[in-house]
């Protein structure tokens, strides 16, 4: 029988840190993560990493592995991950992959679409057209090349919007439809995925509340001394959390209004994952947060009745 690999599923602050920390105690495993900013060094308070302590007590990778001056594509990711689960099943342990990344995610499991090569002048001229027209003009040009595919893109994500328009033009033919060929999915594991949505004003709370103690822990100061060790350009640190601190530096907003911004962005964010993750096949969904004793009985009783 092939190994099982456990996938947690979940927006922002939902407990998948901690479910993913009681099933690897309880059942034997290692934790890959699956986050696009946790695999920068010295990005620490905005991305709610596990502790060294956690991370001591149960083996987790792909947390720390460049420094936020390096870029991590969603190809990237897939081949380390897939390094990961090889070794991990290899010491015949359970790989349990948890994260919010959902393209991550689709990556390590479905593959990726290489697609037609970046043209930066028909990149130019969609960034010129979409400043002249506003908002909206770039999903507007999606829906009538890709209605599907600009359906799930949102209108404010122009770098999507942009290279989805530009493989349908090259393609010569919907994005949706090019994805589906050349793919490398993931084989040889039972894969089973376990979703993450507890109920929405709970999860706002943590969610306003982990903002917060983000700044309290001193995310402004954090963010500081990467500029001065990396510069102020790195893709990283667009982040939230990192993107209002970098205001604050520049002096473009007070502490409180970065509070502010980040939790709605986070809890815009969230919104956006649970989006992307109802797309998933397959998922047992738990009603709640992955740190309750019930929803992780849940969740145990459930991966062993796969193993």
């Amino acid at each position: 029988m092939e190994p099982l690999l456990v996938a947690l599923l979940g927006p922002t602050g939902s407990g998948k840190t901690a479910l993913s920390l009681e099933l690897s105690s309880r059942l034997g495993g290692e934790i890959v993560s699956c986050d696009s900013v946790a695999v920068y060094r010295g990005m620490d308070l905005g991305t709610a990493k596990p502790s060294l302590e956690e991370r001591r007590r149960i083996p987790h990778h792909l947390i720390d592995i460049l420094p936020p001056d390096h870029f991590c594509t969603a190809g990237d990711y897939s081949r380390l991950a897939r390094q990961a689960l090889a070794g991990i099943t290899a010491r015949n342990h359970l790989p349990i992959v948890t994260g919010g990344t959902g393209l991550y995610l689709r990556a390590l499991l479905d593959g990726l679409f290489s697609g037609p090569q970046r043209s930066e002048e028909l990149r130019a001229r969609l960034r010129r057209s979409a400043a002249i027209r506003g908002g909206g003009w770039l999903q507007r040009v999606l829906r009538r090349l890709d209605p599907a595919a600009a359906e799930r893109t949102h209108p404010n994500d122009h770098p999507k919007l942009i290279r989805a328009i530009e493989v349908c033009l090259a393609a010569r033919q919907p994005l949706t439809i090019a994805w589906q060929s050349g793919r490398d999915a993931l084989t040889g594991y039972r894969i089973l995925r376990i979703g993450l949505d507890p109920p929405r004003p709970l999860l706002y709370q943590r969610i306003d509340a982990r903002a917060e103690q983000m700044f309290s822990a001193g995310l402004i100061d954090e963010t500081r001394a990467l500029i001065r060790d990396f510069g102020d350009s790195p893709r990283a640190f667009e982040a939230l959390g990192y993107r209002q601190a970098r205001a604050v530096i520049r002096g473009e907003c007070t502490e409180s209004e970065a509070v502010a911004s980040t939790r709605q962005g986070h809890r815009n964010y969230a919104k956006r994952q649970l989006t992307w993750f109802r797309r998933e096949p397959d998922v047992f969904w738990l009603q709640g947060f992955g740190d309750d004793p019930a929803i992780a009985s849940q969740a145990v009783d459930r991966v062993r009745a796969k193993l």
